[in-house]
């Protein structure tokens, strides 16, 4: 059978499932391996919160960027953070370019007053109400897709918020 002191340095030469690349049959776990992976991890964090504005750290090594700066109220370049926003960024435009379309499929051309010269011009334009109900299908967040459109004034109506039931005649018109 053999002494603890032996079954102790077996254990501590045994290749941890962390340490095995592709071998997932084997489930033995030493101590020393779950230490080194608990180390590595600790390591890891401690360095992140080192970088961390919100961190009760002491040693801080966080370079503030100050007002006015490029990079001021922007996460750092290459972190989750920054991807997260990238691929919201994307999906919203992405929102906001079917919502164009289900405008221009439902909605009719429509006498729009004009703001240079004084002349009339037509534009894309359907009520709130008809396009709420067709656009309910597609996605339940049109209002704010709306505002965002708005802001990006690809869409003009008028009003600061549109409310189902009460809005449903304010006419929406694409900005061309």
């Amino acid at each position: 059978m053999g002494t603890n002191r032996e079954s102790t340095l077996e254990t501590e030469n045994k290749v941890t499932p962390a340490q095995q690349e592709g071998n997932t049959e084997s489930h033995i776990v030493s101590v020393k391996g779950l230490k080194e992976n608990w180390q590595k991890w600790s390591s890891e964090h401690r360095l992140y919160q080192k970088h961390n504005p919100f961190s009760r750290d002491n040693r801080l090594s966080v370079v503030v960027s100050q007002r006015g700066h490029d990079n001021y109220g922007r996460p750092p370049q290459g972190s989750l953070t920054e991807q997260r926003g990238m691929e919201a960024h994307t999906h919203v435009s992405k929102e906001i370019e079917m919502l164009c379309e289900a405008i221009r499929s439902i909605g009719a051309l429509k006498e729009k007053d004009g703001d240079e010269g004084g002349g009339n011009r037509k534009a894309m334009a359907v009520e709130f109400g008809k396009l709420f109900e067709h656009y309910v299908t597609i996605s339940n967040k049109l209002v704010g897709i709306l505002l965002r459109a708005r802001k990006q004034r690809l869409v003009e109506f008028e009003g600061e918020m549109l409310w189902q039931g009460k809005d449903d005649h304010v006419v929406i018109s694409l900005v061309e």
